[in-house]
């Protein structure tokens, strides 16, 4: 069997997998490869047909920026039978291996129920949300950058018509807004909000990612 036929979760070629129930609704799963542990942290029904997958910046992150975003959105979601899997991935900044980290935990998913998908990144980890978000092809109905970079983007066109949403802070110190524009440009479509005075890590935005973010996320997940 070659490679193209594999799927992503074969091909990290894992050589064990653990996984404990650390709360009622609340997953923690390590992946062993040979390159690297892969880190999952899964909210909500494990055969959730709808699923929020999201993925850190260039260091790697589970909290997400806005002050622990990607675990309120998992509590939040769960609350509604949205499955969300917060990626760790095995070797932060490593594009390539970052969207098979994403995929891989995609296909996890899928295998286990998930038909419907939205992606999620910050600054580094919108690359990777887009990537992986046109591996996924139809089964992505939506993808969201916070602060993103634009190099990686460049396949932002494969994405056909998925709905893009971009965030991006008015002060952001690492990434100018401009960045978030040339993704949408990329794209040939995208909303971008712009969150006035605020910083790379969203902090100021906290309370109105949360607000649109558990508005938009179940619209484009429902079936």
């Amino acid at each position: 069997m070659t490679d193209d036929a594999r799927s992503p979760l074969e091909l990290l070629e894992a050589l064990s997998v653990q996984e404990v129930e650390v709360a009622e609704g609340f997953r923690h799963l390590e992946v062993y490869t040979m390159r690297g542990l892969l880190t999952l942290l899964w909210h909500g029904p494990v055969d959730a047909s709808a699923v929020l997958v999201t993925g850190g910046g260039g260091m790697g992150s589970l909290l997400g920026p806005a002050d622990g975003l990607y675990h309120d959105l998992g509590v939040q979601l769960a609350q509604r039978d949205i499955g969300t899997v917060r990626v760790g991935y095995r070797k932060p900044n490593d594009l390539s291996r970052c969207v098979h980290d994403m995929a891989a935990a995609a296909d996890l998913a899928g295998r286990r129920g998930a038909r419907r998908f939205v992606t999620m990144g910050h600054s580094f980890g919108g690359a990777v949300a887009i990537q992986t978000g046109a591996v996924l092809g139809t089964h992505c109905r939506g993808v969201v950058t916070l602060s993103t970079q634009s190099a990686g983007c460049e396949v932002a066109g494969e994405l056909g018509d998925t709905p893009l949403l971009l965030f991006h802070g008015t002060a952001d110190e690492i990434l100018p807004p401009e960045t978030s524009a040339m993704v949408q440009m990329l794209a040939g479509h995208g909303e971008i909000v712009l969150l006035p005075g605020d910083g790379h890590l969203l902090s100021e935005s906290a309370g109105e990612l949360r607000e649109r973010l558990l508005e938009w996320i179940p619209a484009h997940l429902a079936e």
